[in-house]
């Protein structure tokens, strides 16, 4: 549903967030507000803050930092696909997502990971190692 609290074209953050499905909870999103994981054109919030149709937002999920453009308003939670017209992300903030992707990618494949997991010999040597034994 398009719409708005009161009637005056906005809607809280934290309930336009759950709604735009960008966090799974209202409460995470809540969280993520009074972590300042979350600015609006710039600025650092509350979950009050009232969001309008064009306001900016960048918000920082773990390592993942994206900024989008409010497109739409939503009361409650809808489907994925009505959510994704809710909002539209830079091209600035996709390309580096990507690239942050693509560079843990890389990473994860450099990575040295065993084949299987250690026998008893391995593990006992592991632990002397470590000086556990």
């Amino acid at each position: 549903m398009i719409g708005s609290d009161a009637g005056d074209g906005t809607v809280r953050l934290d309930k336009w967030l759950w709604a735009a499905r960008l966090f799974k909870t209202r409460g995470l999103a809540a969280q993520a507000i009074m972590g300042g994981k979350v600015h609006v054109n710039g600025e650092r919030v509350k979950s009050a803050r009232r969001v309008r149709i064009g306001d900016t937002l960048e918000v920082t999920r773990g390592s993942e930092q994206m900024t989008v453009v409010v497109r739409g308003l939503a009361l409650r939670r809808g489907p994925a696909s009505e959510a994704a017209h809710l909002y539209g992300e830079t091209d600035e903030s996709r390309s580096r997502r990507e690239r942050q992707h693509d560079a843990k990618r890389l990473a994860n494949i450099t990575m040295h990971r065993p084949n299987r997991r250690p026998d008893k010999r391995q593990r006992k040597a592991l632990r002397q190692l470590g000086g556990k034994d």
